[in-house]
């Protein structure tokens, strides 16, 4: 027997069901682009999509210990570009009732199986009760994989050049087969750059290249080549352009709460030029629609430039992943694949959408350097910096270390779901790994006094 709807008691009158409003529940752990392909290709079936977020006490009941809290999980999918709702405390296995009270007729989910404690199917009342649509799983990526990928220290993962393997020159297969999975990952580019629908282009997608010589001697500094993937909506009459970079590694609720920030700043600075007037909102729908007074760019690490600066084996997504996780972020209007580490100001000059009118830097950092990064930001008066949040320190890092304390639990977690390594003798090489990076930015800090 079902157990009964708290929140929809004996005696309430039936909801009506919406035949555009679905429902899509998970786990969603550290949200990685396999929950954004689901989410993505749900929006598609429909016109709205409630996403129902498990309790971490029903996640370790059913499957085992989640690494991100529930506030954490909850953050990361309200900033998905195709969710209209987020709905926390969603029973482990659907409720027809559940779903039901929310208005949602059908529920969507990858074309896997999921299963509770008993070994039973999740979705087996939904099911029978013929509500229940499905969609294509995201390929080669889980949150057991990339808890593997910490556990057993892998590189890998990581691409030398994305351009080039998109453009099918750059694989482990043959000719024909590294053609097809290049097609296969720009189109998947492609879906996560649509706007809200998920039907129709959003985000605008770059790469960017530097020049293999700096022509230091020539006191020159790397301006590099840029180019165009796919084009979006593109900067709106009035919007300033704002610039972020970073590795995004995990797409944890640090990077998450930092871009919410530079939202929210940018919408503060504008409602006192008077962006929010009836006026400007209406002059604005009169043109179409309204819009946001940001249009923010983000650009995106190559998995060399990060490992060369963090070392063990980070990133621990590559830097195609890391694009997907934060072109499916609602806060983003860009990406730059392939971003220096360092912005100079040839760099600056040269994006696709002007000089920006801010570069913005936030408290989540794992990544030591000596010099000063945004010097030229600051230099020309665009450097802003968000202050300390709640999820400051929660980075690739800190995700890590949470995995690493409950080795014991996640190592369970991993071998239930048929994993075959010597993680002990992982879990040393990681150690030994760490300790060289720790001593190696325990220098670094030296140098700085």
């Amino acid at each position: 027997m079902a157990p009964s709807d708290p929140v929809n008691p004996p005696g309430t009158p039936a909801p009506s069901l919406l035949e555009g409003r679905l429902w899509v529940d998970g786990c969603f752990d550290f949200f990685h682009h396999g929950h954004a392909g689901a989410v993505v290709q749900a929006r598609q079936l429909g016109t709205e999509l409630y996403v129902g977020v498990h309790s971490d006490e029903a996640i370790l009941e059913n499957k085992g210990p989640t690494v991100m809290t529930l506030r954490e999980r909850l953050l990361a999918t309200d900033a998905c570009r195709w969710v209209t709702k987020s709905v926390a405390y969603a029973p482990y296995v659907t409720q027809l009732d559940w779903i039901s009270h929310f208005g949602c007729k059908y529920v969507v989910h990858g074309d896997d199986i999921t299963s509770d404690s008993s070994g039973e199917d999740c979705y087996r009342f939904v099911k029978a009760a013929n509500r229940f649509k499905v969609v294509k799983r995201t390929p080669s990526i889980s949150t057991t994989d990339l808890v593997g990928r910490m556990l057993l220290c892998t590189r890998t993962h990581f691409i030398k050049d994305l351009e080039k393997m998109l453009e099918g020159e750059e694989g482990n297969g043959t000719a024909e087969e590294e053609k097809k999975v290049g097609e296969e990952m720009k189109e998947r580019i492609r879906l996560y750059a649509t706007d809200e629908t998920a039907k129709n282009p959003g985000a605008n997608v770059w790469f960017w290249k530097g020049e293999e010589k700096k022509k230091k001697d020539e006191g020159k500094e790397e301006k590099g080549v840029f180019r165009e993937l796919f084009g979006g909506i593109g900067p709106k009459p009035g919007q300033r352009v704002v610039y972020v970079d970073g590795g995004f590694d995990l797409f944890s609720s640090g990077h998450i709460e930092f871009l919410r920030l530079v939202t929210q700043k940018e919408e503060e600075l504008a409602r006192q030029e008077g962006w929010y007037s009836q006026q400007a909102i209406d002059e604005r729908k009169g043109k179409g629609a309204d819009y946001g007074p940001a249009f923010v760019v983000a650009g995106v690490h190559d998995d060399e430039v990060i490992n060369r600066e963090k070392g063990v084996n980070y990133p621990i997504m590559n830097v195609f992943e890391r694009g997907l996780c934060v072109l499916q972020c609602k806060y983003i209007n860009a990406v730059v694949f392939g971003a220096p580490f360092k912005p100079t100001k040839g760099y600056l000059t040269s994006l696709p959408w002007g000089t920006p009118d801010a570069v913005y830097h936030g408290p989540t950092s794992f990544m030591p350097h000596t010099e000063d990064v945004y010097a030229v930001p600051k230099e020309l008066g665009i450097y802003k910096e968000i202050g300390q949040h709640e999820y400051k320190d929660v980075n690739a890092g800190t995700i890590v270390q949470r995995i690493m304390k409950s080795r014991d639990l996640y190592e369970a977690r991993q071998k239930a779901k048929g994993m075959k390594a010597d993680i002990e003798a992982a879990h040393r090489e990681r150690e030994l790994l760490e300790e060289q990076q720790r001593q190696k930015e325990e220098a670094i800090a030296a140098q700085k006094e």
